[in-house]
């Protein structure tokens, strides 16, 4: 087993304690029609002006490329068909987008959506359109969700998270963080994947970057596609994640190496931690890295 001896640098953004959450955009979302006092027959929260309804867009005419749309974001009906669609999906990520045919929010994010579609292919996507039918009407009700645009996120059928009113560059970091499973970055899941990673690179001598941080937390979500596009491309060094909140092995790593704030990164080389990085600054962490390789690097 290695020892990881604790060389640890201390700085200060996001507090470990309580958990993050991730409050919904209400100003940027539409009411739902089932909510009390509203009417059945669409979702809106702004006037109706010059707008672009979703359902063109998500089902254009038949055409070779209009194809690879609905073959990568598959639109679903009523309950049962969503339940289907889960089970068919297994352990892969599954993408629900919960949108409203009069919402300019919705048509503004499924086009993004539909192109993370087409280079995601371990990742599956699925429409609802709110206000299409009573039945996706309950389906949304079942879900609890209570505003459009609305993205969940399973595994196993069960919803890992959660958000509404995002951009493009958060979905995409969304998706990269819950469903990125062929990128470089290692995923460990207790302390024994731990200490075998570091083993397992003793020999090379190569620089760890374990990147520590939880399942809902905004600014790991945020500078995980820097991680991602790094590992990528610098053969020299291991990029390693853990989600402190996964299970209690990974709880109790956490609290060994006194994290307390994430995101944290910790650089360890041959069994040793040399230093860590707590931020979500893309820079930093860059600049970081690159320290730790012998790079001077001045701020």
């Amino acid at each position: 087993m290695a020892t990881l001896t604790n060389n640890l640098l201390f700085k200060s953004p996001v507090s470990l304690f309580p958990h993050p959450r991730l409050l919904p955009l209400l100003s940027y979302a539409s009411t739902l029609p089932f909510l009390p006092k509203i009417s059945s027959s669409r979702i809106s929260s702004t006037p109706n002006y010059n707008r672009t309804p979703l359902i063109p867009r998500a089902t254009a005419a038949p055409g070779a490329k209009k194809a690879e749309k609905k073959e990568r974001v598959q639109r679903v009906h009523s309950i049962q068909e969503f339940d289907s669609a889960l089970e068919s999906a297994k352990e892969r990520l599954v993408v629900v987008e919960y949108a409203a045919s009069d919402s300019e929010e919705s048509s503004q994010i499924y086009p993004f959506m539909v192109e993370l579609s087409r280079s995601c292919s371990d990742v599956e996507f699925i429409l609802v359109m709110g206000d299409e039918s009573a039945q996706t009407k309950e389906l949304l009700k079942r879900e609890k969700v209570e505003n459009v645009p609305h993205f969940s996120f399973y595994k196993s059928r069960e919803k890992i998270h959660e958000e509404e009113g995002i951009g493009p560059d958060m979905l995409v970091g969304d998706v990269l963080y819950y469903g990125d499973s062929h990128s470089a970055v290692e995923q460990l899941h207790s302390v024994e994947d731990v200490q075998k990673l570091i083993e397992d690179h003793k020999v090379d001598h190569k620089l760890i970057v374990l990147d520590v941080g939880l399942k809902h937390c905004g600014p790991c979500v945020k500078v995980y596609p820097t991680v991602v596009k790094l590992s990528r491309q610098m053969d020299s060094v291991v990029f390693a994640r853990m989600n402190g909140d996964e299970n209690e092995s990974c709880m109790q790593f956490l609290r060994d190496m006194e994290v307390v704030q994430v995101p944290t990164f910790l650089f360890i080389r041959d069994g040793n931690i040399e230093g860590r990085y707590v931020g979500s600054g893309k820079g930093e962490l860059i600049g970081e890295i690159l320290r730790y390789q012998g790079v001077r690097v001045t701020y």
